[in-house]
């Protein structure tokens, strides 16, 4: 396997985690679960800067969002870059 399909592939899944915690915000989990925990402290790093970049939004938190289409830029031009 190249090194930018496996860079690429890693985004691709940590996507995947961050919609995970997503959903799982939207269903009333426990917070103290090992699972949630487990997400949230996966995710916490890159979501936390971009949440605190953001100018606050009527209680909605967009920080997925963005991670998912930055971390999906970057997957596209490290693929690109070592293709």
């Amino acid at each position: 396997m190249e090194i930018g399909a496996l860079f690429g592939l890693i985004i691709y899944l940590y996507s995947f985690v961050i919609l995970a915690r997503v959903l799982m915000s939207w269903v009333q989990v426990d917070p103290n679960s090992p699972l949630a925990r487990a997400l949230i402290d996966f995710t916490e790093p890159v979501l936390a800067p971009i949440r605190n970049l953001l100018p606050p939004t009527a209680g909605l938190d967009f920080s997925p969002i963005i991670a998912i289409v930055l971390l999906q830029v970057i997957g596209k031009m490290i693929e690109m870059f070592f293709a």
